[in-house]
């Protein structure tokens, strides 16, 4: 008689068969092309309780267990202040994707609280620092965020339309403030809509947003201002199938020579034109 299987392992069977070419394979290809994980290297999975963070968790699980380079996990959560249903919510998913978690309390939701300008910023900053923090605490080289591909993709985009700057998200980044720290990003290949359909086809709900200043005020302006961009991308790629790739690809291949510069000639040059230049 066939044994029955857990549902943490129907879960990895699902990303090993039917999603292998949508969740594996992008994750292996991120991993290998951006030279993600190293052998004695020690990751801090940092789960936020979302759909993204979790499965980047099991990847992670999965991959130590086949892999041939040697690494070791830590699964952290940071409660910066959740409301009890999803602190609880968290617990039960990762619960049931067998995935062993650590918690540690910090208070960032009522200092951002009482921000009154750039509270997201701010949230965004501090949460990033205390994952450092406990992960080097616990004797990790590395945290592992969540962002996935149409992070990336969204992100860029964002910051030409309203932040004047041609910005990409790195795969991986060294920490300035924490010595010998490093911050990686496992899903950089794997689309948001693979991701969507795992979940549901396992029957996975997940947290969406538990910041609870959006939970008691209107969306916030970068959040409303990345919603107008994923609609404005979707909006284009159905129309002309190909773009997202494209954007993705655009910061692999960065033409500098193309870009102007503010160099010495420039500002000497600028000089000696006249105050007051006659109209053309």
């Amino acid at each position: 008689m066939k044994k029955e299987l857990e549902f943490y392992q129907t879960v990895e069977r699902s990303i090993n068969k039917k999603y292998r070419k949508q969740l594996w394979n992008p994750f292996v290809e991120a991993v290998k092309r951006y030279e993600l994980i190293k052998p004695g290297d020690k990751i801090a999975a940092c789960i936020s309780g979302g759909k993204d963070s979790m499965l980047m968790a099991k990847l992670l699980q999965m991959l130590q267990r086949y892999s041939e380079i040697p690494f070791e996990l830590v699964f952290l959560v940071m409660d910066p202040g959740y409301s009890e249903a999803n602190r609880k919510k968290i617990g039960e998913n990762a619960k049931k994707l067998n995935i062993p978690v650590q918690i540690f309390e910090s208070d960032i939701f009522a200092v951002a609280d009482s921000v009154a300008k750039t509270p997201c910023y701010l949230c965004a900053r501090m949460r990033r620092g205390h994952l450092y923090a406990e992960a080097q605490k616990l004797g990790c080289n590395k945290i592992a965020l969540g962002h996935h591909k149409n992070d990336v993709i969204e992100t860029t985009v964002m910051a030409m339309l309203y932040g004047s700057q041609l910005q990409g998200m790195m795969p991986k980044l060294h920490s300035t403030n924490f010595a010998g720290m490093e911050l990686i990003r496992p899903l950089y290949c794997v689309r948001e809509d693979d991701i969507i359909a795992w979940a549901a086809y396992n029957g996975l709900e997940f947290i969406r947003c538990a910041c609870r200043l959006t939970e008691k005020s209107s969306v916030d302006e970068s959040a409303s201002k990345r919603l107008q961009v994923k609609r404005l991308i979707k909006s284009l790629e159905e129309k002309d199938p190909g773009v997202e790739e494209s954007i993705f690809n655009s910061i692999h291949g960065v033409c500098l020579d193309t870009f102007p510069r503010r160099g010495e000639h420039f500002q000497q040059h600028t000089r000696r034109l006249p105050r007051h230049l006659p109209r053309v």
